[in-house]
């Protein structure tokens, strides 16, 4: 059963649990009713949990049950040791304990970044487990990978992974200097958010946790099978990771009911910068599939 507690992030006030999944724990923010319908929410990288500050009281006051996690690796009772600690198949089997420990057999998922790759993997191999699908800024994984292969632009734009996947290189960069090319890279989000995201990635082992997602990375991707559950997904167009060849792909991965929404000007960290254009379109999506009673 989950612990909870409360304290005060930015304006809002949320409830701050731990969720306790297998031999792992897992610290997690939530607001709305606890019999709500359930909404997992799952965050990118370099963030955490606090990159739904804006969205868990918005979901919250509508009667939604929404609980976003640190994910593996960035909680510190949830940080295993080496990189096979940090294939698909673990991050998928988080969510779907996570989901359990909440007692929800099934529910909605939301993710963003790394955490819309999580949650495509979910939906493709365990879609009687969701009741909707809302991806923030990441293709299919299909679709991403095929643009990566294909697309000039996209090679471009994904030439930061092969960075990201070598040893101890990335870390260093990312923390010295009191993590000063970690705070530029967040540097266009609220400072009290950017402040909790950078102590997640700060503690001990945080960074290596979470680029070990990936060191990962493989084949798991391209194999992700085409998902039938209702799905959203929100895409941006300035988005410096992400262009548009993988994003209008992705239609042709989805087999269930699907809407594909373009937010104009906006950048990669939509939850954060764009929640006022983010949030009406996940409780359309929400009520669509589901209702807020659970």
């Amino acid at each position: 059963m989950p612990a909870a507690g409360r304290r005060r992030l930015r304006s809002a006030v949320v409830e701050q649990l731990q969720l306790q999944v297998g031999a792992l724990t897992f610290d997690a923010l939530a607001d709305g009713p606890p019999d709500g319908a359930l909404v997992i929410l799952l965050h990118g990288f370099p963030e955490s949990a606090a990159e739904w500050t804006a969205l868990l009281p918005v979901l919250g006051r509508e009667g939604w049950r929404a609980v976003a996690p640190d994910q593996r690796g960035y909680s510190p009772g949830a940080r295993p040791e080496g990189i096979d600690a940090y294939r698909g198949a673990e991050l998928v089997a988080d969510v779907l304990g996570l989901a359990d420990a909440l007692g929800h057999p099934t529910f909605h998922l939301v993710g963003h970044d790394w955490g819309a790759l999580v949650a495509w993997q979910v939906a493709a191999h365990h879609p009687e487990r969701l009741a909707s699908l809302t991806i923030v800024s990441v293709p299919h994984p299909q679709a991403f990978t095929a643009a990566i292969a294909h697309d000039p632009d996209q090679q471009a734009r994904s030439s930061y992974i092969s960075f990201f996947r070598q040893p101890d290189a990335p870390e260093a960069a990312f923390l010295a200097d009191d993590a000063a090319l970690l705070r530029t890279a967040l540097a266009e989000i609220d400072p009290a958010v950017r402040d909790q995201h950078i102590r997640v990635l700060t503690g001990p082992g945080a960074m290596t946790a979470a680029l070990n997602y990936y060191r990962a990375m493989g084949h798991e991707l391209a194999e992700t099978p085409p998902v039938s559950v209702p799905t959203l997904f929100v895409w941006s167009t300035d988005d410096v990771a992400l262009g548009r060849v993988g994003a209008e792909a992705t239609a042709g991965f989805v087999t269930g009911p699907y809407r594909f929404e373009i937010l104009e000007g906006v950048s990669h960290w939509i939850p954060e910068v764009a929640a006022d254009q983010l949030g009406p379109l996940m409780l359309d999506h929400l009520r669509r599939y589901g209702s807020p009673s659970a």
